[in-house]
């Protein structure tokens, strides 16, 4: 089951990236080797009363002049409307109500998306409310006070948001269709495989209105299993700056990957794999998902018999956070190898969903322990009492030592390559905590 996606939508100066940064807290953790976490921080997972959620930037404005302005908050408001399940709609009582706010409140009443209405900077409850109840005006719910520097009143404005959850997130529970998200950068050819494989295969075809989002997902029924498409390519608007565009094409990958059981990374092939490839594969790894990458526009490659090793191991280079990644070459224009995506779509959910035996994984540790003795420090040796397997989907294990702080990333790598050796998880991301026993 996929986490609700809520955004953030304001004006300059009123405290959305203070917000932002206070929700994520310390739940960010800068991996160095995933691209996929950008610099300037767009998306971050929050967990409130046992609800999470993934919360997203959707991106700062400018203030070159009013006029400006509000075609950036029009632009930036779509963007929500189009990806969140629910928005923040982040005002100011220090600069009280304007007119940019009464617009943008107007475009977001009528999306028919539930609105959270914080107003920021409300450092004095007593004070301040007078102030705040003129937000009343702009018709889209009861204003919740709050002040991001000083953290008051975020509990009740989480409170407000997760209300809005329960029934999006019900009725997604019994549909056990698997769901691929076609990710990747502008014109690599996203639109192109999902119209090949509706075309070409005579598969049996219907739209279904993508869940919240105003995304149209796609059932593709092959070989009698049926399958969701979640294509990412309608980039309706397109902005001169790069930035910004870069911005919503992660923005809409993180929603579509959030959805997703299994992620199709595509390459452009005569592009080869790009900085962006990586930041795009960089969110699908850090949230867990099967992988495959696609490597397109294969039949305008000349080739040898090297050629497929040759490329493969330049894109493992470029993805090394990643080297469980399943690999196809495909034409969608001409439709080779196209169909061959279904069984390896099939392989990539069976291992994300695969379970192992306490009784095997501890067998695996026991022997993974006898050949290479666990890392020591200042005469304290680490040890590894149990391991257990607590999740799927990324499967996930639990192993037990006598001192967290021992247990190097190393040596956890070396852990999992004998889990792999053994198991191979082919497409499947693996997840390790490491939990303390004491008194042993």
């Amino acid at each position: 089951m996929s986490k609700p996606i809520v955004a953030i939508v304001g004006r300059p100066n009123v405290g959305k990236s203070t917000l932002f940064n206070v929700l994520a807290g310390e739940r960010i953790s800068i991996v160095k080797d995933t691209p996929g976490i950008t610099r300037d921080r767009l998306y971050a997972d929050i967990n409130w009363l046992d609800r999470s959620f993934t919360m997203i930037d959707t991106g700062g404005i400018e203030p070159e002049s009013k006029d400006i302005i509000l075609a950036q908050m029009r632009e930036q408001a779509q963007i929500a409307i189009d990806t969140a399940d629910v928005i923040i709609f982040l005002t100011d009582v220090r600069q009280g109500l304007t007119d940019a706010d009464a617009k943008v409140a107007d475009m977001l009443r009528r999306s028919k998306k539930p609105i959270v209405l914080a107003v920021n900077k409300v450092d004095n409850f007593d004070k301040f409310m007078a102030d705040v109840y003129e937000f009343y005006n702009l018709g889209i719910g009861e204003p919740v006070p709050i002040s991001a520097a000083s953290r008051l009143g975020i509990g009740d404005m989480l409170d407000e948001i997760i209300s809005h959850f329960t029934v999006e997130e019900s009725g997604e529970e019994e549909d056990d269709r698997p769901r691929i998200a076609i990710v990747g950068k502008p014109n690599v050819g996203k639109s192109s495989i999902i119209n090949k494989l509706l075309g070409e295969n005579r598969l049996i075809v219907s739209d279904i209105a993508g869940t919240t989002r105003d995304a149209v997902d796609t059932e593709i029924t092959y070989e009698d299993k049926h399958y969701i498409f979640i294509d990412t390519a309608g980039l309706r608007r397109k902005n001169k700056i790069k930035e910004e565009l870069e911005r919503f094409m992660i923005i809409r990958t993180v929603t579509a990957v959030e959805r997703a059981d299994v992620v199709v990374i595509v390459i452009d092939a005569t592009e080869g794999v790009t900085e962006q490839d990586a930041k795009i594969a960089g969110i699908a790894h850090e949230r867990g998902k099967g992988i495959i990458v696609v490597v397109n526009k294969w039949d305008l490659i000349e080739k040898n018999d090297k050629t497929i090793y040759e490329f493969t191991n330049r894109i493992k280079n470029v993805l090394s956070f990643m080297p469980y990644g399943e690999y196809l070459f495909i034409s969608a224009k001409t439709g080779q190898r196209l169909t061959k995506l279904f069984s390896l779509i099939d392989l990539v959910i069976e291992n994300h969903s695969l379970r192992v035996a306490t009784g095997v994984l501890n067998e695996i540790l026991s022997e993974a322990v006898a050949l290479q003795q666990p890392p020591s420090d200042k005469g304290k040796r680490l040890k590894l009492y149990y391991i257990t397997q607590v999740a799927v989907k990324p499967p996930t294990f639990v192993i037990f030592v006598n001192d967290k702080e021992l247990m190097h990333f190393s040596y956890t790598r070396y852990i999992e390559n004998k889990i792999r050796e053994a198991f191979l998880f082919r497409g499947t991301p693996l997840k390790f905590i490491i939990r303390e026993r004491r008194g042993e």
